[in-house]
């Protein structure tokens, strides 16, 4: 018998009451960054908010995000 995966996405957030979960993607995104300025690229606290975005956002976003923050062209606050 193999072992089973469980799968989870992101908890509920009483910011994000709609189905359309955009803001909440990018909010998680911005909250790990954030989190890892913090508390460092070692820090185990930031991982939860990294599987968050990760289950939210689409791979396209991220990748684009990701370029971006490189660029120093990120509309976000981190």
């Amino acid at each position: 018998m193999e072992d089973e995966i469980e799968l989870k996405t992101a908890p509920a957030d009483f910011r994000f009451p709609t189905t359309n979960q955009t803001r909440h993607c990018f909010t998680r995104y911005i909250e790990f960054h954030r989190c890892l300025a913090a508390k460092g690229e070692e820090s185990n606290e930031c991982a939860r908010f990294a599987k968050y975005y990760r289950s939210l956002c689409p791979g396209e976003w991220i990748e684009k995000w990701n370029e971006q923050r490189e660029n120093g062209t990120f509309p976000g606050p981190l």
